[in-house]
C-alpha cells in the first residue's frame, strides 16, 4: 500500500507563509548570506503585563529554506568504472539506474579525481580536492596544506549550508574525510558527518568494511549490527533500511521541510562481499576474459550512446596482463572474481532502489534532485594481477601464501564471511572500457571518469537524454544550491567563506544544448596528474598502483590528446609541442592556485607520522585499555614484528570465566586472548589460514587474579614466528608455539576489543556473537619489547597498505 502524498505545492505555501519571523521560507537570500541565520531582535513597545492589549510579538516560526526547494539525494557507490553499470554498457546489471536514467539524463562526461577521500571533499564542498587539504587520503597526510587532511574552516560543506538553511540532513555510509588522528571515541568530531552537516549518522569511518561485520557508527557513537551474517546480514541492505526509516519519519513529523539524504554505502570497494545468489546470476557470462569483454563493452555503450560512434578502444598496457597469457589453471577462480563483483554491484543497486521505491511510495520522488553517481573514482586494480582471496596477505606482501591450488580450493568461498577477496587488475581495466588506466591514476579518464545519472521531474523536461558537456564532482554543490534558490554562503559559523571553486549545472540539465561551463579542470593524485581545457588534455601518468617504482618527477612523459578523441587514445605530443607546453603551464598556475604544489609522491616521509608532520593519537610503548573500549588498529601500540606482553586484571566468578578479554583483528588475521572452558587461551589468527592456538594448564581461579601473554619474538626479520607463555598471578600455567605472523597490517577495518570480540571473530573458539567477558575485567595492558624489526617494512608497503584503503 503507498504512504499518503505530500504535496510539494503545499509544502511550498506553507514555507511562504511563515515569513513573519524572518527564519522562514521567506527569509530574504541576503541574510541567508550568514550563516546562522541572525535571530530577530525585537523592536517596539514592551509592555509590563501580559495581558496589556498593546502586548504583541510575531509568532515563531520555523526555519525552512525558499519556497520551491527540492528534497536532494546523492547516491555515490564506490570504486565503480565508467564501463561496470549497464545503465553505461555495462555487464552489471543495474535496473535501478536504468529506471532513473529513463527518468531523467545520463551524464557521460562527468569526472572525479581518481581516489576515494579527494572525491567525497571535493563534492561535499564545491572545492578541488588540493583545497580543501585532501590532495590524498587521510592515513598519508602530511603537513602542506593541501595535504593535510584538514578541511579549512573557510570552506564549510554544504551540507551545513542546508542544514543551517532548514534541511533535514543525513548521511548513511561511508564517510573517509576525518583526519586519522580524530578517528577514535575522544574525537574532535568537526570533520565526522555530525560535524559537518549532517544531523544523523549511520555508517562508518574509513575508507573500506567487511560487509558481513562492519565497525558501525550511529552518530559518534559505536554500535553493532542488528544481526550476523547467518541471519542474513549484509551492510548495503541494513544502510537502505536505515535510510529508508530516517526519510519516512522526516516526512511524517515535517512533510513541509525538505530533506538531504547522502547514501554512500562501501560497495562496490573491496572486499567484495555479497550473498552468492547475486553472482551465480552470472554463471559463464565472463569465460571469455577481460580482453573481450572490453570489446564487447564498447559495442554496447555505442548502442547506448553513451559514448560517440568513433570512439576507439585504447590499447591495454604492458602493465596489465593479457587474458591469453594468464595459467588456464587459474581461469576459474578469475572468473569466479568477476562474477562476485557483478553480483555485488547488481544487490547494491536494488538495495539503492528500495531507497527509491521508500521516495516513490512518500510522493516525494518528482520533487527530489537525484544524483546517482556510479564511482567515486574508476575501477580499483588494487587487488593485483590475479586479485586474492583475502586481501590482507597482498597487503602484508605474502600474497605467495594464495597459490592457485589454494585460490581454487577457495572458489566456492569467494563473496562470502569467510573470504576478502578482489578481483584482478584485468577485470578493473575492462569496467574502465574505452579508456586507459584505473583508479589512482588520475591523469586518465580511466580514473576520472564515472556514468552519473540526474533525476528530477519537477526540475527539468527531458527523459532519457544524455548529456555530454564536461563536468566535474565539484559542481555538484552549486547545483544544489541553485536548485535550493540557496546563496553561496559568506559566512559560516563565523568564519568568511572562500568561493564555490565548482559551477552549477542546472541550465545543462535543463537544456541540451546549453554552453560548457566549466572550461578548466586540473587533475593530480600521487604524481599523476593532467589538465583539461576546453576540449584538450594533456596528461602524465607517474606511477602504477600495482607497482612500487616510480620516476623522478621530471622524467615524467606528457601526452596530448585533441577534443575529438573521446578515449584519449591518439597521443599528439610529438605533433604538437607548442600545444602541450601551453597546457603543461596551465596545470602548473592551476596546481600553485589550489596547493596541488609541492607535488609528493614520497613513500616513507609520508607513511612516518613525525615526518610527514601529522599528529599521533598513541605514543610511547604501553598502552591501558578498559573494558567496553573498541578502538582502530591504529589507535593501538603495535606489537607487530618484535616482542610484547598483555597483562589483564580480571574478576572471575565462580561459575567460571568465558569470552574474550582483548582481541585485534578478525577472521581474516589477528590475534585474542580469552577464556575457553574456564582457561586462559591465546590465539593467533594467520590470515584465516592457520590458527596457533595456546592454552593454559588450568582454569582461572574465582577471584581477583592477573592473567599474562608473553610473546617472545623470534627476531631476525619481518613475519617470524615466537614462543608464547600463559601465566596466573606470575606463574606460568602454559606454554606454545606461533610459526608465522602477519607484518604489517591485521585487518582495514577490523578494531581491537575489550571484554568482547564485536566484528569477525579472531578465534574459531567462539563465534561473531556471545562471546563477551563473563567475569570483570579492571584493565589490559599492552608493553612492546625493544627487539622490533618494524625498520624493515619498506616505505613503499607502508604506502600500498595505506592507498588500499581509500
Amino acid at each position: 500500500m503507498s504512504a499518503p502524498q505530500h504535496d510539494s505545492k503545499a509544502r511550498d505555501g506553507a514555507a511562504a507563509g511563515n515569513g513573519s519571523s524572518g527564519i522562514s521560507g521567506g527569509v530574504a537570500p541576503a541574510v541567508r548570506g550568514v550563516l546562522p541565520i541572525p535571530d530577530p531582535q525585537h523592536v517596539g513597545l514592551t509592555t509590563y503585563d501580559a495581558r496589556d492589549p498593546n502586548t504583541k510579538y510575531p509568532p515563531i516560526t520555523m526555519l525552512r529554506p525558499p519556497p520551491g526547494a527540492p528534497n536532494v539525494l546523492i547516491v555515490l557507490i564506490d570504486d565503480v568504472g565508467f564501463a561496470a553499470s549497464s545503465v553505461f554498457g555495462g555487464p552489471c546489471n543495474t535496473p535501478v539506474a536504468e529506471r532513473l536514467a529513463a527518468g531523467g539524463v545520463k551524464l557521460n562526461r562527468f569526472h572525479t579525481t581518481a581516489l576515494c577521500s579527494p572525491t567525497r571533499q571535493a563534492m561535499l564542498t564545491g572545492r578541488n580536492h588540493h583545497s580543501v587539504g585532501m590532495g590524498g587520503i587521510t592515513e598519508i597526510a602530511t603537513s602542506a596544506p593541501g595535504l593535510s587532511s584538514v578541511r579549512p574552516k573557510d570552506k564549510a560543506p554544504f551540507p551545513e549550508t542546508l542544514r543551517l538553511n532548514g534541511y533535514s540532513t543525513a548521511q548513511f555510509g561511508k564517510c573517509h574525510e576525518v583526519p586519522v588522528w580524530e578517528t577514535s571515541p575522544v574525537g574532535p568530531f568537526h570533520q565526522w558527518p555530525t560535524g559537518s552537516g549532517f544531523e544523523y549518522f549511520y555508517g562508518f569511518i574509513g575508507g573500506e568494511a567487511n560487509q558481513y561485520y562492519p565497525g558501525l557508527y550511529e552518530g559518534t557513537a559505536p554500535v553493532e549490527p542488528p544481526k550476523s551474517p547467518e541471519e542474513g546480514y549484509t551492510l548495503t541492505e541494513d544502510l537502505a533500511d536505515r535510510a529508508v526509516t530516517w526519510v519516512r519519519q522526516q516526512k511524517a513529523l515535517a512533510p513541509d521541510k525538505p530533506f538531504f539524504m547522502y547514501f554512500a554505502p562501501g560497495a562496490t570497494h573491496a572486499p567484495h562481499h555479497v550473498p552468492k545468489e547475486w553472482p551465480d546470476k552470472y554463471k559463464g557470462k565472463f569465460d571469455d576474459g577481460w580482453d573481450a569483454l572490453r570489446e564487447k563493452i564498447l559495442a554496447r555503450q555505442k548502442d547506448l550512446g553513451v559514448v560517440p560512434a568513433d570512439a576507439q578502444l585504447t590499447q591495454r598496457h604492458a602493465e596489465i596482463p593479457a587474458w591469453d597469457d594468464m595459467p588456464a589453471d587459474l581461469k576459474p577462480v578469475l572468473v569466479r572474481q568477476m562474477e562476485i563483483y557483478a553480483g555485488f554491484l547488481e544487490q547494491t543497486d536494488h538495495e539503492v532502489g528500495r531507497v527509491i521505491d521508500a521516495l516513490d511510495d512518500l510522493g516525494v520522488l518528482d520533487d527530489t534532485l537525484v544524483f546517482y553517481i556510479i564511482g567515486d573514482n574508476g575501477a580499483s586494480a588494487e587487488g593485483t594481477p590475479i586479485g586474492c582471496f583475502n586481501e590482507m596477505t597482498t597487503l602484508n606482501g605474502m600474497a605467495g601464501v594464495e597459490t592457485t591450488e589454494f585460490l581454487l580450493s577457495k572458489i566456492d568461498d569467494f563473496g562470502t564471511p569467510q573470504a576478502y577477496n578482489h578481483y584482478a587488475v584485468g577485470w578493473a581495466h575492462a569496467l574502465c572500457t574505452p579508456y586507459q588506466w584505473t583508479k589512482q591514476i588520475a591523469s586518465h579518464w580511466g580514473g576520472t571518469r564515472n556514468g552519473t545519472i540526474v533525476h528530477w521531474p519537477n526540475g527539468f523536461a527531458d527523459k532519457g537524454k544524455v548529456r555530454n558537456q564536461f563536468h566535474h564532482v565539484i559542481d555538484i554543490a552549486p547545483t544544489i544550491l541553485e536548485a535550493a534558490g540557496l546563496p553561496a554562503p559568506i559566512f559560516v559559523n563565523g568564519t568568511q567563506q572562500a568561493p564555490l571553486e565548482g559551477v552549477s549545472m542546472l541550465a545543462m540539465l535543463r537544456d541540451a544544448d546549453a554552453p560548457e561551463t566549466h572550461d578548466v579542470q586540473y587533475f593530480e593524485i600521487m604524481g599523476n596528474r593532467g589538465i583539461y581545457f576546453q576540449g584538450w588534455t594533456a596528461v602524465t601518468k607517474h606511477r602504477t598502483p600495482w607497482l612500487e617504482d616510480a620516476p623522478p618527477l621530471d622524467q615524467d612523459v606528457w601526452e596530448l590528446y585533441g577534443p575529438d578523441d573521446w578515449s584519449q587514445a591518439h597521443n599528439l605530443a610529438a605533433e604538437m609541442p607548442d600545444k602541450l607546453a601551453e597546457l603543461q603551464r596551465l596545470w602548473l598556475i592551476e596546481a600553485v592556485q589550489y596547493n596541488v604544489v609541492p607535488l609528493d609522491d614520497r613513500s616513507f616521509e609520508r607513511a612516518n607520522p613525525d615526518l610527514a608532520g601529522r599528529p599521533t593519537l598513541i605514543r610511547g610503548n604501553s598502552q591501558v585499555l578498559f573494558a567496553g573500549m573498541r578502538v582502530s588498529e591504529h589507535c593501538v601500540v603495535n606489537v607487530k614484528n618484535k616482542s610484547h606482553t598483555v597483562t589483564a586484571e580480571l574478576v572471575v566468578p565462580e561459575t567460571g570465566a568465558r569470552g574474550v578479554i582483548i582481541t585485534q583483528g578478525g577472521s581474516v588475521g589477528g590475534w585474542s586472548l580469552y577464556a575457553h572452558e574456564g582457561r586462559l587461551k591465546y590465539c593467533y589468527n594467520f590470515f584465516g589460514i592457520n590458527y596457533f592456538i595456546v592454552g593454559a594448564d588450568e582454569p582461572i581461579p574465582p577471584g581477583e587474579h592477573q592473567v599474562r601473554m608473553e610473546f617472545h619474538y623470534d627476531g631476525g626479520g619481518l613475519a617470524k614466528g615466537g614462543d608464547v607463555t600463559l601465566y596466573y598471578d606470575g606463574r606460568a600455567v602454559g606454554k606454545g608455539r606461533v610459526d608465522q605472523t602477519e607484518p604489517m597490517v591485521y585487518s582495514a577495518d577490523e578494531a581491537c576489543d575489550v571484554a568482547a570480540d564485536s566484528g569477525s571473530p579472531a578465534s574459531p573458539d567462539y563465534g561473531p556473537t556471545g562471546n563477551k567477558f563473563t567475569g570483570e575485567i579492571n584493565w589490559v595492558q599492552i608493553d612492546i619489547g625493544g627487539d622490533s624489526q618494524d625498520h624493515l617494512i619498506s616505505a613503499e608497503d607502508r604506502v600500498k597498505i595505506a592507498m588500499a584503503h581509500q
